[in-house]
């Protein structure tokens, strides 16, 4: 079994200013992805569709008062149904290529605990995987047992590894919009070097996120949740969805440009 995260940056327009869909990309990664024929999950990020809504109504920050809960509740509102919208869309599209790809709401069956999935319903996930499905899920908005907060945002990566650990998968391989990890922002740096490998001893100069508009905590956010999954003795790759290609090749199990996380 193999679980693939395909980032909100590959899907859709994420610094847009309302939810925006990459069509062609949505197209070639659909395409791409129909190579593999075994059991496989699928979590895409939220991009534009998600972090927008998120990040306007402070989705897990702390509640200060009655008018700022009431802020929330509509806040949490409007990014589950825009998210829920995108795998609507991911759905469809997956389906068109032949993948019996089934929607799976995160929210209808996981919770948090100070923003750290606390409960999960992965026998749930696993009866799909059982009857030949192809699970989808997604970042979401979702209920926090914090008092002071009682909502949050989860993140794709967490989701990740949460389940990669649970159901024991084989691989787990992440897609976004670079090669991989670099030693330095690559967008900025045309002297940021690719790591082909990343460990708990590897010295990385720029982990910080520096898109404030992702409020999952971008790449940094990324690194630590894959490093947790190495500890389980779980490798993950990361590699560039916009190189058409490679998800078709990462999926089938030969070699593609990337950073292997160990």
């Amino acid at each position: 079994m193999i679980i693939i995260k395909i980032g909100g940056s590959a899907l859709t327009v994420k610094d847009a200013d309302k939810p925006t869909l990459d069509e062609d990309n949505l197209e070639r990664i659909a395409g791409e992805l129909s190579a593999y024929n075994d059991d496989m999950i699928i979590v895409h990020g939220a991009g534009s569709y998600g972090h927008i809504y998120a990040k306007k109504y402070g989705i897990g920050d702390v509640i200060s008062n009655v008018n700022d809960h009431l802020y929330k509740l509509e806040g949490v509102c409007r990014t589950q149904a825009s998210v829920q919208l995108l795998n609507y869309i991911v759905c469809e599209k997956l389906q068109e290529k032949g993948i019996p790809a089934i929607g799976m709401k995160p929210s209808a069956y996981m919770t948090t605990n100070n923003k750290r999935i606390d409960m999960c319903d992965t026998g749930l996930i696993r009866k799909y995987l059982d009857n030949g499905f192809v699970p989808v899920l997604y970042g979401d908005a979702v209920l926090d047992n914090n008092d002071y907060m009682k909502y949050a945002i989860i993140s794709g990566d967490q989701i990740i590894t949460y389940l990669a650990e649970d159901l024991n998968a084989d691989r787990v391989i992440l897609s976004s919009d670079v090669d991989g990890i670099y030693t330095d922002n690559p967008k900025t740096n045309p002297d940021a070097e690719l790591l082909e490998v990343v460990t708990r001893v590897t010295d990385l100069k720029t982990t910080v996120n520096e898109n404030q508009a992702d409020v999952t905590g971008g790449m940094y956010g990324k690194i630590r949740e894959l490093l947790d999954l190495a500890d389980h003795g779980i490798e993950s790759l990361i590699i560039n969805a916009d190189k058409p290609g490679n998800i078709r090749l990462a999926v089938s199990g030969q070699k593609v440009k990337g950073t292997l996380i160990k």
